[in-house]
């Protein structure tokens, strides 16, 4: 509700997280200069605001949904109050295609959120993420996992989905995440399509799927994270349907994706979308041959493909640095096989240089993941003097599991037969939680940062 009105009137629409802290809002109305904030009746959200407003001077006005607290405005009670009657703003006042809509503070996955802004054509773009990809259907219930704070929502939750023509489900839980509750709304409500990000998935491969009547579940598709080939089997087999993976970023709708009319390959982004002219280049921007890893690039020619980007904000350094020569540069890694399918390999930060080899984290995770002590897991490099970088595994253990020395050459082994025996991890360190962004995406860089500084100190550690 808030965010239609936002673009009927023109004012620029900043969807935010439940999860923010005080930190979190004051290094965002600073950047953004915020005039609002509208929140829910959340008291620790409310009192992170009332925190933070003494050192964001551009923040005047908060309202509040459902409740009356002093020092905000009641908001409920102001809709009820006000007229029905809406007149849209015309001539300069009015929006425009070029205008400023959205404004999205990246998850911080490699270092500080980026703003990232949408234009008014942002939502035309989801025609190809909700029809061509999710599938949904017309007079359809489509239920997409994602907080609202994060661009993963209007993917799935506003736009493409009214456009296509079909229902939102919303589910909204506190605290401990259930995936019977979501597999037995699902069954009630007779939702017909479905989108979650690979962990969801991880979740409902754990249950007993056969328990609940999913017949009218058509179409399952999973972005933001690769899907372990493990976990899309036992999906697969379970609910009788295919896993179609896309990709995509803040800054896109989806860009390469499994469309109805592919066959998907299990493990594979899929293919470039339409309107989106994708390549993989080396580091001289010479296309990659078939099975090279490169940088995956958006060809633009002066033309912003729909759904795209205008820039980053406040930071045309950084906008020039990834998007030049008619090229965006996404930042992150893949290797194209002789079918014309993506395949995933990393983001750039994340690449490992050992002795000569380039080693992407997501193909030693995937061997690290198969073995039954291994509940995640998260792949880094570790600098070393004789091969420059050394694989480092840091591993949250499966239930029932217990760290040991013989454990580590086990789970070393496990890889060297899997993958390529050099990329096996010379370092593995047991923890009982990952690093992850507010976002729920892990954050590879904390962990180098960690060992950088000297505060890694593994108790087992193999060579």
């Amino acid at each position: 509700m808030c965010m239609i009105a936002l673009h009927k009137i023109g004012a620029v629409a900043i969807p935010a997280t439940h999860l923010l802290t005080s930190k979190d809002i004051i290094y965002r109305t600073d950047k953004a200069d915020i005039k609002m904030i509208i929140a829910c009746e959340d008291e620790r959200v409310l009192d992170a605001v009332d925190e933070a407003q003494s050192q964001s001077p551009t923040l005047k006005h908060k309202a509040v949904i459902r409740m009356n607290r002093p020092g905000w405005h009641a908001m409920t009670d102001g809709i009820a109050k006000a007229s029905p009657k809406f007149e849209r703003p015309v001539g300069e006042a009015a929006t425009h295609n070029d205008d400023m809509m959205l404004l999205y503070f990246t998850s911080g996955t490699t270092g500080m959120p980026k703003m990232v802004w949408h234009d008014y054509t942002y939502p035309l773009g989801h025609i190809i993420t909700a029809k061509y990809w999710q599938n949904v259907l017309d007079d359809g219930l489509h239920i997409t996992l994602s907080d609202t704070g994060w661009a993963k929502c209007a993917w799935g939750k506003i736009y493409g989905q009214w456009i296509a023509g079909t229902a939102n489900f919303v589910y909204d839980y506190e605290g401990r995440f259930e995936p019977g509750d979501v597999l037995k709304m699902m069954q009630d409500h007779k939702v017909t399509s479905f989108c979650g990000p690979a962990t969801v998935y991880r979740f409902i491969a754990q249950q007993n799927i056969a328990d609940y009547d999913l017949s009218s579940l058509k179409y399952c598709v999973t972005a933001g994270e690769p899907l372990y080939p493990e976990v899309y089997q036992g999906l697969v087999n379970a609910l009788g349907l295919k896993i179609m993976e896309g990709f995509g970023q803040t800054e896109s709708v989806v860009m390469i994706a499994n469309f109805p009319w592919m066959t998907p390959k299990p493990g594979s982004m899929g293919k470039p979308s339409p309107g989106y002219d994708v390549d993989i280049v080396n580091e001289n921007g010479e296309s990659c041959e078939v099975g090279e890893d490169g940088e995956i690039v958006v060809r633009t020619n002066g033309a912003k493909p729909p759904g795209m980007f205008r820039g980053y904000f406040r930071d045309d350094d950084l906008t020039n640095r990834v998007w030049h020569d008619g090229i965006y540069h996404t930042g992150d890694v893949a290797w194209r096989d002789e079918d014309g399918y993506y395949w995933y390999v990393g983001r750039n930060d994340d690449m490992i240089k050992s002795s000569g080899y380039r080693i992407g984290p997501f193909e030693v995770e995937s061997a690290l993941i198969e073995h039954a002590a291994v509940m995640e897991c998260a792949i880094t490099g570790v600098p070393d003097d004789l091969r420059g970088q050394i694989i480092k595994a840091t591993v949250v253990l499966s239930p029932g599991y217990q760290a040991s020395e013989e454990l580590v050459t086990e789970l070393q082994n496990h890889v060297k037969k899997v993958t390529a025996p050099y990329k096996y991890p010379r370092i593995i360190e047991f923890v009982d939680v990952l690093p992850r962004t507010i976002s729920g995406k892990v954050r590879r860089v904390d962990i180098r940062d960690k060992d950088k500084h000297g505060d890694y100190k593994p108790d087992l550690k193999a060579d």
